[in-house]
């Protein structure tokens, strides 16, 4: 354990724990668009801006990817570190000029009007929903392509990506909701990356259960029973409670 302060208050947490985890066990708020608990900390959004002392010494750091150290003293809410967030933000809302989750952080962080040219993107270009996909889905169907103000979040060459197995991690990450499933009657469409799989249904019921590669990528990944790939949840609820019933009876 090592001991840091972060606005006076002296706190115990574990070696190699960011700055940002650490605040928010201690309910400490700072602001973060593109961390998520479970994927490696990027620092892409900047709004997690701090002030640390060490040795005398103040810079400001982002907190969500830098590790805490004994005696390191962070401050969380100073003029400058204020000032630098609502500048991020002015920013941000001048690029999601009519996204209402951007709208509604500068809103709470008091910023009325972005003195720079106004778009009306979605995509704050977080990673989030590329992380994900890699890290965690093991999967690299989407990622950043193009530079400056060219950059954005796409499938390799803008081609419907075969990686992509449909889960729709990336659309439940997405901190502006940039990125949107879409299920029709046959197929899940996500838009935004060029994506459209055909949707398995439920042997009882026939409701639709997930994307047909992603039952496949579960049957890869797990042994269970093939019949629970095929069922929806609801019919698989009933199905226990027959059996339960059943086991009862015979008692």
């Amino acid at each position: 354990m090592v001991n840091i302060t972060v606005n006076s208050q002296i706190i115990s947490v574990k070696e190699k724990t960011y700055i940002l985890e650490a605040a928010k066990k201690q309910s400490i708020d700072i602001p973060a668009l593109c961390w998520q608990p479970g994927l490696e900390p990027h620092g892409a959004c900047r709004l997690c801006l701090v002030e640390i002392e060490k040795s005398g010494r103040k810079r400001m750091v982002t907190s969500c990817n830098y590790p805490v150290e004994e005696g390191l003293i962070v401050r969380t809410n100073t003029e400058e570190v204020v000032k630098t967030r609502k500048i991020i933000i002015e920013l941000l809302l001048a690029r999601c000029s009519t996204n209402k989750k951007i709208q509604e952080l500068a809103e709470k962080y008091g910023v009325t009007e972005s003195r720079f040219e106004k778009k009306e993107e979605d995509c704050i270009l977080c990673g989030l929903c590329v992380r994900v996909c890699r890290e965690i889905i093991g999967k690299e169907a989407i990622g950043f392509s193009g530079r400056g103000i060219y950059r954005k979040v796409t499938s390799p060459f803008e081609q419907p990506p075969q990686e992509c197995i449909g889960c729709g991690s990336c659309a439940f990450l997405c901190p502006t909701g940039a990125i949107k499933i879409e299920n029709g009657l046959n197929m899940r469409k996500i838009a935004e990356i060029n994506c459209e799989i055909p949707l398995v249904f439920c042997q009882y019921c026939g409701r639709p259960i997930a994307p047909l590669r992603q039952i496949e990528f579960l049957k890869e990944k797990t042994s269970l029973p093939e019949d629970i790939f095929y069922t929806c949840a609801e019919c698989k609820r009933k199905n226990y409670a027959r059996r339960l019933i059943a086991m009862s009876s015979k008692r």
